[in-house]
């Protein structure tokens, strides 16, 4: 029995003693090799001469011999095909001095994970002779139980085994393919003589379709390869993914209730709001002793106690079901439900203030649910890469068609295309829209009664950049086509609000067209919001001409602001054209359709946010509530627009101080005038008051403590300082304050 002489040595020396010992004998094998080259005139057609090999099959390697499988050596029938500068077997075998044949390769291998180990022998306890990088693409022979035969040539020759094994996130680290037609394994040899003699072989052919790569260079940089990324199910759940969860009452991270990922399917996004706004408010406004009876007995005045109390609760409730990625383009689909609870509490001092009946007392409490959006919205088409697009929406929708909120600010039943060209340039709504009624005490669409017979065509279209960057134009143009002509209207309360009760108080219609240029942005570093209309039209019957009227009126407001670090300073102005002469035929009070205007103060403002009534006037208001025009309304929800007015001129200076990041300090001082009077003293049967309304000042503060829109909170104080025209309406120059106090907290969800 034969015991290897590696038994006796340690094993230290085994790789060394080996190598001394095949190194001797493989002196004679070159000299014989060489004797046997030059006596042949050509060896036979892919055979391997003995004096080559040793034996058949067998191949020459490093000054070691090697046994590869019979089909390796075997003659193939099929061209073969080798990249250019590299020898073909044939070339390897039958050149002259040389000292053995490449065999054919079976596999091309491209490395995948960022770093594999050649070893010595096929397992994965073997000694490591060599680290591959990501990118490399080599060569193997031979595969045995996943384990892949390559050789490394270079100036020093490797060769060993790579595993086929599972990576770092479940896929593999090599991947395998077949080895092109022709290819061959590299041979080396570390001796001057052998180098010399065989053309060199590069490591990465060009005719596997990779680059070649030399090892002694710098690795080439990491691929960066999907087989490396964490699979998700879509890149919303990224997150997810990584092991983080949010709870569904957290706005403020990923949450399918905001839309942050699909409800369900690919792109079916759900976004829940939830707002609830409360309102306490406190005011003292001119109140007339009710024409049957006082609730203060020994009460002959004609103004009565005006101090009067609010409360007011509206939760809305937003619900969205949208299809489509919107983060840059529209969606596909949308249908939007927004329900609006809304519980509210009044209290005054004097009878027949909240009901017609004076017997219903000086408090009301009341609730509604109001329809404020119902619709589906429908992309239509993109026009451009850009996504330009048009886009159709149906149903009880928001509706403002202009920055400000000047002329028709509502939630209407409407049908409205839209869309945007150039890249967003330009914007444009063209549409029809219906008015609702009102609910008398909430202002909330009532979806009970029928729809209003008041009808809208409009058109408007935006340019950005207009002008200058930084600053949108805006052309209006909107047809009002009021048939409410029929019998009166009496609301809730028992108050008839159409007609008006003024004048002959005749039912009639009017058909008004408005032409508008609007603008808001920005030149250099001063603010800019301006907004011109004229009003075009005609009324069948004006209550105080008595008579059918032409309407010609005209309106104008600007506000110009500046920023000076933490502080916003602003300039307002405003005018709205009155009526000189009732009776001539041609109405020029301008007034707006539905009108809510963000301006000059807004909602601290107490001309703007109180309905100031006429008293002794009619069933009228000197203006209505929300709003800054003087038209003489029944009710600026429900009531008809009136072109017979006084007109207003406004001048006013305002500033919005930012204390902190969280709060903020809101004041507005406004110098009120009437244009024309003649209409006051038609109604109250005197000679036109002065045309001095008064000053209205008002200051607020806003706290946001989260530094968001989701806490909101607000108060703030207003008087009316009354001019002459004010006292001379009112008859008393000792009348109380007219004041407003405001307390408003918005919580959003």
């Amino acid at each position: 029995m034969s015991v290897p002489v590696s038994d006796f040595l340690p094993r230290r020396f085994h790789a060394r003693a080996v190598t001394l010992l095949l190194g001797a004998l493989s002196v004679s094998g070159v000299a014989v090799a060489r004797a046997d080259a030059n006596a042949a005139s050509k060896p036979a057609d892919g055979a391997m001469t003995a004096a080559v090999t040793g034996a058949p099959g067998a191949v020459t390697r490093d000054n070691t011999t090697t046994t590869t499988p019979a089909a390796s050596t075997a003659p193939s029938a099929a061209p073969r095909v080798t990249a250019p500068g590299v020898p073909s077997a044939d070339a390897m075998t039958t050149a002259p001095g040389a000292l053995a044949a490449a065999p054919p390769a079976r596999f091309l291998l491209q490395v995948l994970a960022p770093q594999v180990t050649v070893r010595e022998l096929p397992r994965t306890d073997a000694d490591a002779v060599a680290g591959i990088s990501r990118g490399q693409t080599l060569l193997a022979d031979q595969e045995k139980d996943g384990w892949y035969h390559v050789v490394i040539a270079g100036a020093v020759r490797h060769d060993g085994w790579i595993h086929q094994e599972a990576g770092q996130y479940g896929d593999t680290v090599l991947s395998v393919r077949a080895a092109p037609a022709g290819s061959v394994m590299p041979v080396d040899d570390s001796s001057a003589d052998t180098i010399a003699r065989r053309p060199a072989m590069p490591l990465l052919p060009e005719a596997y379709g990779v680059p070649a790569v030399d090892p002694r260079h710098v690795p080439p940089p990491e691929a960066a390869l999907p087989r490396e990324s964490v699979s998700v199910p879509d890149r919303w759940r990224i997150m997810q993914a990584l092991g983080f969860g949010f709870p569904l009452y957290d706005p403020y991270h990923q949450n399918v209730l905001k839309g942050d990922l699909p409800a369900f399917g690919d792109d079916w996004f759900t976004a829940l709001g939830l707002i609830s706004d409360t309102t306490l408010e406190a005011r003292n406004l001119p109140t007339p002793v009710a024409p049957q009876t006082s609730a203060s007995p020994g009460s002959l005045d004609v103004l009565g106690k005006g101090k009067q109390s609010a409360f007011v609760e509206n939760v809305v409730l937003n619900l969205s079901l949208v299809k489509g990625d919107t983060t840059f383009r529209p969606p596909e689909y949308e249908f939007r439900f927004v329900p609006v609870f809304n519980f509210n509490q009044t209290r005054v001092e004097e009878a027949r203030v909240l009901r017609v009946d004076p017997r219903q007392g000086t408090e009301r409490t009341d609730n509604f649910v109001g329809i404020q959006e119902l619709f589906v919205d429908k992309h239509l088409r993109n026009v451009s890469p850009r996504y330009d697009f048009d886009s159709l929406r149906v149903g009880i929708q928001p509706l403002n068609l202009d920055f400000r909120g000047f002329l028709f600010q509502d939630n209407a039943l409407a049908v409205r295309l839209f869309g945007i060209r150039d890249s967003n340039r330009w914007q444009y709504n063209i549409g029809w829209a219906r008015r609702l009624e009102k609910d008398s005490n909430s202002g909330l669409n009532d979806i009970h009664q029928d729809a209003r017979d008041d009808n809208l065509l409009f058109f408007n279209l935006y340019r950005q950049d207009f002008l200058v960057p930084g600053f949108t134009g805006e052309f209006v143009v909107v047809h009002d086509d009021n048939r409410e002509g029929g019998p009166d209207y009496y609301d809730s309360n028992g108050f008839q609000v159409r007609p008006a009760v003024m004048g002959d108080a005749r039912p009639h219609d009017y058909r008004v067209d408005y032409f508008g240029l609007n603008g808001d942005g920005h030149f250099g570093r001063y603010g800019l919001s301006a907004s011109t209309y004229l009003a075009i039209g005609r009324d069948s019957h004006s209550p105080l001409a008595q008579r059918p009227v032409d309407i010609r009126a005209g309106f104008a407001a600007a506000e110009i602001s500046r920023d000076f670090d933490w502080i916003r300073v602003r300039g307002n102005a405003l005018y709205a054209s009155g009526d000189k002469n009732p009776f001539d035929g041609v109405a020029t009070g301008f007034d707006a359709i539905l009108e809510n205007p963000q301006f000059a103060g807004s909602d601290t403002s107490f001309f703007i946010r109180q309905a100031v009534p006429l008293i002794g006037g009619g069933g009228v208001t000197l203006s209505g509530r929300n709003g800054l025009l003087p038209d003489l309304r029944s009710s600026k929800d429900q009531g008809q627009s009136n072109f017979v007015n006084p007109g207003l001129t406004l001048l006013g200076l305002g500033a919005d101080a930012d204390l902190l990041p969280t709060l903020r300090v809101l004041g507005n001082v406004s110098l009120l005038r009437f244009n024309d009077t003649q209409v006051l003293g038609v109604l109250r049967n005197q000679q036109p008051p002065s045309d001095d309304l008064g000053t209205d000042v008002s200051v607020g503060l806003q706290y946001r403590p989260l530094y968001s829109q989701n806490v909101v909170i607000t108060g703030s104080v207003a008087t009316l300082l009354p001019g002459r025209g004010l006292h001379e309406l009112y008859g008393s120059d000792n009348s109380p304050p007219l004041y407003s106090a405001l307390f408003n907290v918005i919580l959003a969800y």
